[in-house]
Parts: C-alpha cells; structure tokens; sequence
C-alpha cells in the first residue's frame, strides 16, 4: 500500500516573490495552474491513500474549485475534506479562511472518516480514515510550542485507543527540532518512516523536518521518499507498507 502525504499550500506555490508585494501576498495567488502541477505528480506517484494538508475548497482564490476533490476525481479517488479550524473559530466565517481544510484521498470506497477536534490552537483538526485493516490520523499541528504539546497529548490518546494498526502522518511544524515528538513516539510505539530524519522544508534548500508519517506495530515499511519536486513550500513525503493482519 502506498500513502503520500503533501503540504500543498493550497496550490499557491513558493519562491522569493510569495512574500511580495508584502508579506504572505501569495497565499491571495489564484491557484489554477499550479494545481494542475500538483495533480499530474499525485496521478504520477499512484498512492493508495493521500493526505493533503493545506487544501482550498472552493475559495475566490481557487476560482471555486474544491482542490481535494478535483485532485480526487483525476485519480480516481474518493475525498474526504474537513475545515482545519475549530468548529466556534471566527476563521469558520471569513472569507478565503472558511475554506481551508485538510483532506484524505483514498482508492478504497467503504473507507470510514472521523473528524475530531484538539483542545488549543488554531489548526484544531484530526482527521481519522478507518480502514479493515489500519486506522490513519492527519494532523498539522499548531506554530506554538505549548500548543504543540497539548495537541501531541490529545492525538496519544486517540492512538492508544485504536485496535487497528496506526499511521499518523502530517505536518507537525516541529521548529525546535524533532526532539519535539520523542516522546509522543515513544509512548505511542510509533516510528519514523523518515529514519534518516531527512529535512522536509522549505522545497527549494529543505533544512527543517517538519512533515512525518509515523507507523507502529504490524505496520512493515517497505519504502520511503522524499521527491524533489517545488510545487509547495513543502516537499512530500511517499510511504510504501504492507499490514501484519496478526497484529
């Protein structure tokens, strides 16, 4: 089985000019010919399961294109999509805000979604894909540290209660360095695909690890990548895996 997971900020591309004429201009970019880009490598990497963080579902940015579910039917996928932010956050009201989300994508039709929400931060959203086999979580975690903490607390304790195999995967903007989720690691018994802790972002001079997809017991890694493609700030990450259905 094969998952890609991809920060895509929401197809509005990278470079020196994002942050110009002021800074964070490019997230006002429309997005069509880079989700064209974006799209092409997902059908190109042939995943199974992708998680997609920061994705546009129907903004003025994306001409009103749900981004999740035009990358979906390319590939032959069915989506699932929820807004990142808290259920009572004003971002729920705003423009452009409203419709930032994060989203699975999956070849398997009788997958089951669950959205559960963390306590603190801004980016509240776990997304969870229950399949016969495993359970995955999605997350992208918040920029401050203690929020990180408590987020990190909060997602154990949705591991831990899985009968199935587990996958977390995400963003989890990890600045202080990897350290960071050690512990959370080591108490949930998971592992990092990315065992040469290669750096993830930014694309173009990658000197953070800040995007992981951990496994745990009866998940067996078979491959792991990291392509050197630009299309986001963010570089993907591409897992292959086989389940022990005797775990």
């Amino acid at each position: 089985m094969r998952l890609l997971l991809y920060n895509i900020r929401y197809a509005t591309g990278h470079g020196p000019g994002f942050h110009f004429p002021v800074p964070g201009a490019g997230y006002l970019r429309h997005t069509s010919r880079n989700l064209r880009r974006i799209t092409q490598f997902v059908g190109q990497v042939s995943p199974d399961i992708v998680g997609l963080i920061e994705v546009d579902i129907g903004s003025v940015r994306s001409s009103a294109i749900n981004q999740a579910e035009a990358i979906a039917t390319a590939i032959g996928h069915a989506p699932a999509y929820q807004n990142k932010y808290g259920v009572d956050s004003i971002n729920q009201l705003l423009p452009i805000l409203r419709k930032q989300a994060n989203a699975f994508l999956t070849r398997r039709p009788n997958a089951i979604q669950r959205f559960h929400y963390f306590e603190l931060g801004v980016k509240r959203l776990i997304m969870e894909l229950e399949l016969d086999e495993l359970c995955l979580f999605l997350v992208h975690l918040s920029l401050k540290y203690r929020h990180r903490h408590h987020q990190m607390h909060h997602l154990f304790s949705l591991v831990k209660s899985c009968s199935k195999p587990v996958i977390v995967a995400g963003d989890f903007n990890t600045l202080w360095g990897t350290y960071e989720i050690e512990l959370f690691t080591a108490a949930a018994g998971l592992r990092n695909a990315n065992f040469h802790n290669s750096p993830t972002w930014p694309s173009s001079h990658p000197n953070r690890q800040l995007d992981f997809i951990l496994y745990g017991p009866g998940i067996e890694l078979n491959h792991f990548e990291i392509p050197a493609v630009g299309f986001s700030d963010h570089l993907p990450l591409i897992c292959d895996f086989e389940v022990n259905r005797k775990h």
